[in-house]
């Protein structure tokens, strides 16, 4: 299973959002770091197919993305930071929603949608409201519905931002469980949410990857002692 970036271009206008962006995705969590504008939500929209490039090829298993149409969009499972659910639906309502609208069969919907509380241990809190829940809780619910239909690909955009120690514990170690069998990209500004269980990193700043590898090989080659190190080191106070 992989997912293979050619020289991917894109531009908007007079501005160069991504420039001749290349790397081979395989099963496994990346971390993706930049400051805004550095080409990651360009890079995120590309994989989508939710805008078009200018330049480049983007492959799953050797077949670019374009030429698979819907049944490579069915393998994309999607996270946004801004958590826009139902205040008034239940977890387990909305879960059934987000499912019909991905035309998930009635019977393959009901089983994945308890599998998937379960797995966010929201089993017990499912017929609340979700205007209810804590942020935490909310952020589970979205990992859940990202996970409907079973995606190769997962996408997590911010999935942290805003929660407490203790509930951004928790979701990196169910993020982490979900990686064995997918390529998971994880987006951030919190770098040490990446720190301990990402495959890769990729560091990026206004539209190129500056430089990529293991949290432990980027460390040593800034001479750090953590990301934050490498951070600061690559891609400066911005």
């Amino acid at each position: 299973m992989e997912l293979t970036i050619k020289d991917l271009t894109k531009r908007y206008g007079t501005k160069l959002a991504l420039s001749g962006f290349s790397y081979t995705f395989t099963p496994g969590i990346y971390g993706i770091l930049g400051a805004n504008g550095a080409g990651k939500s360009t890079l995120m929209n590309l994989i989508t197919d939710n805008v078009k490039r200018d330049e480049g090829d983007i492959l799953w298993n050797g077949t670019d993305i374009l030429t698979l149409g819907a049944s490579f969009r069915a393998l994309v499972g999607y996270m946004p930071q801004e958590q826009g659910m139902y205040a008034d639906f239940s977890a387990r309502a909305f879960l059934r929603y987000m499912a019909q609208i991905k035309g998930l069969p009635a019977r393959e919907a009901r089983k994945q949608i308890e599998d998937l509380l379960e797995l966010v241990n929201l089993s017990e809190a499912a017929h609340r409201k979700v205007g209810g829940f804590s942020g935490g809780m909310r952020q589970r619910v979205m990992l859940a519905q990202a996970l409907l239909g079973e995606p190769k690909v997962l996408i997590l955009d911010e999935p942290t931002a805003g929660l407490d120690p203790k509930e951004r514990l928790r979701l990196r170690q169910y993020i982490s469980d979900l990686a064995k069998d997918r390529i998971v990209f994880l987006t951030t500004h919190i770098v040490s949410d990446i720190e301990s269980i990402a495959k890769d990193v990729l560091l990026m700043k206004e539209g190129t990857l500056v430089t990529h590898g293991r949290p432990e090989e980027l460390i040593a080659q800034a001479s750090g002692r953590d990301l934050e190190d490498v951070y600061m080191y690559y891609l400066g106070a911005d």
